[in-house]
């Protein structure tokens, strides 16, 4: 028995979906399977082709109505009947091998030139450990460092008094006003008399 399968959706491409039919068909002993991704007026869609046994091909089909590949978004499945031919599973299991090599082998000169922008990066590796062994000096500082900071309470006891110091010294200009405002009151009355005498006012 032969038939055409027709998956559309917004989302059949890049999930796998090809090598899941291809899953379920070798596990039905289908010996005849290939599947193609293609665009439909739909969006995105997957054509596959199966020949096998008639009953085979059944639970092929109600596996393919009921399971679906992780992140895939299936709108509708059509099946129908073909009379063309249909390539051999395994075959198509080396057409994909060799599909998804084609798709590495550019991954692989991505890698391969990012190493080689790590490897340039990694001369500057001899610098930075320098720079990090001159940090790592200045970090024996710190235990004679914190033996000068022993100090800092003794320090904090003798600011504690500056309150009630700062309170004697207001208290002291309190008690000198009073007097200079007596002595100031004096002197303009003395200069009062002395222009009377001289006749100045």
């Amino acid at each position: 028995m032969k038939l055409k399968i027709t998956i559309t959706g917004p989302k059949v491409h890049d999930v796998g979906y090809r090598y899941f039919l291809l899953g379920i068909a070798m596990s039905n002993r289908i010996r005849m399977f290939e599947a193609h991704n293609m665009r439909s007026s739909e969006g995105q869609a997957v054509l596959a082709f199966a020949d096998g046994d008639e009953e085979a091909i059944k639970v092929f089909c109600a596996q393919v109505e009921t399971e679906r590949p992780a992140r895939s978004e299936v709108s509708n499945i059509i099946f129908d009947d073909f009379l063309g031919e249909v390539m051999r599973i395994g075959e198509y299991a080396q057409f994909c091998a060799t599909i998804q090599l084609n798709k590495a082998i550019s991954v692989l000169l991505d890698m391969r030139d990012d190493m080689k922008e790590v490897g340039k990066n990694t001369a500057v590796t001899p610098q930075i450990l320098e720079e990090i062994k001159a940090v790592r000096k200045n970090t024996n500082l710190i235990p004679q460092i914190e033996a000068n900071t022993d100090a800092i309470p003794q320090i904090k006891a003798n600011t504690d008094s500056i309150p009630q110091v700062l309170g004697e010294i207001k208290g002291l200009r309190d008690d000198i006003q009073p007097g200079y405002a007596n002595n100031l009151r004096q002197v303009q009355a003395d200069v009062r008399a002395i222009k009377e005498r001289l006749g100045m006012q």
